[in-house]
């Protein structure tokens, strides 16, 4: 069964609905004899006439009359499915999942979703808000085409397509002496009882690692799971933290003062992961086009100013 062609299906189904060789000629644009050829070639692989002919008529045989609507049917299937792929092709339809950090998530990938919906309307999106050690396990299963994330390191299945270094920055309560400060350097920083998060956090182990090259440590006195919790701890007034600058509008929202950091000074690239020998879809390639367009002014937007 192999060898069964769609243009034999055609022939077949349009020589049935019409009970007549000269009209399925033209209704499949086939020469006679091409006709005539496929049928027979149809007959022969599944093993037996289809229809019964005489010098007058032609008609369908038993096993051709139960055949005839499963023909039909794979020919419709067919039609609906290469049309679902055109229309995806051309953007008409289709749908991209997508992972993001929530910093990513809350603060630029709603205007960059916006962008590509007014270029794609019709196709439609998901996000995954998740912490950044899930985005990479997301991409890295399958469970999305597309991640937005920090750096995850070298990787046999990964790529990593950079956008900006995400820097970390300093986030203080409007009373605190160090919020009278442009800039504020760790060991400062850290004479005040300290906000973290909790391990495994890659941001806590950056942290860590980064001032143990320093010779200092951090001592925290709170530690939560979402980095939202720690500006509205430092509001309250429980102490001071550092997170990354993608985090600088939540802060600022919940009211926390935002100063920028050195000695050392910390950052971490932020980008695009996808699977390596994985092509993305045509709806997904288009929205990476998009980010990657735009790192420049992504770049801009984390800045603190």
């Amino acid at each position: 069964m192999a060898n069964i062609t769609l243009k034999q299906l055609k022939a077949f189904v349009a020589v049935a609905r019409t009970q007549s060789f000269t009209d399925a000629c033209i209704q499949v644009h086939l020469s006679q004899p091409a006709l005539s050829i496929a049928i027979k070639n149809l007959e022969e692989e599944v093993g037996g006439a289809l229809f019964s002919r005489t010098t007058r008529a032609i008609a369908l045989t038993p096993e051709g009359e139960e055949f005839y609507p499963v023909a039909r049917k794979i020919l419709q299937d067919c039609d609906t499915a290469l049309d679902d792929l055109n229309q995806r092709f051309a953007m008409n339809r289709g749908r991209v999942v997508l992972a993001a950090m929530p910093s990513f998530a809350s603060s630029l990938l709603p205007g960059l979703i916006r962008e590509y919906r007014v270029l794609y309307p019709s196709v439609s999106v998901t996000v995954n808000d998740v912490i950044a050690e899930d985005v990479v396990d997301m991409v890295r299963n399958g469970q999305v085409e597309v991640g937005l994330t920090f750096d995850p390191g070298r990787s046999e299945d990964l790529s990593f397509t950079p956008l900006f270094d995400d820097r970390f920055v300093a986030v203080v309560y409007p009373e605190h002496e160090l919020a009278e400060r442009q800039d504020i350097a760790w060991q400062a920083l850290l004479k005040n009882d300290f906000i973290a998060l909790q391990r495994p956090s890659s941001i806590r182990l950056l942290i860590e690692a980064k001032l143990r090259q320093l010779g200092m440590q951090v001592h925290p006195e709170f530690e939560t799971h979402q980095l939202a919790t720690i500006g509205r701890m430092v509001v309250t007034g429980l102490g001071v933290s550092a997170v990354p600058s993608l985090c600088i509008g939540q802060m600022r929202e919940q009211g926390a003062v935002c100063r920028e950091l050195h000695t050392p000074v910390m950052s971490r690239p932020v980008g695009i992961v996808t699977r390596k020998r994985y092509p993305l879809s045509t709806a997904a390639r288009s929205l990476v086009d998009i980010i990657q367009a735009s790192a420049g002014e992504l770049a801009q937007e984390v800045r603190l100013t």
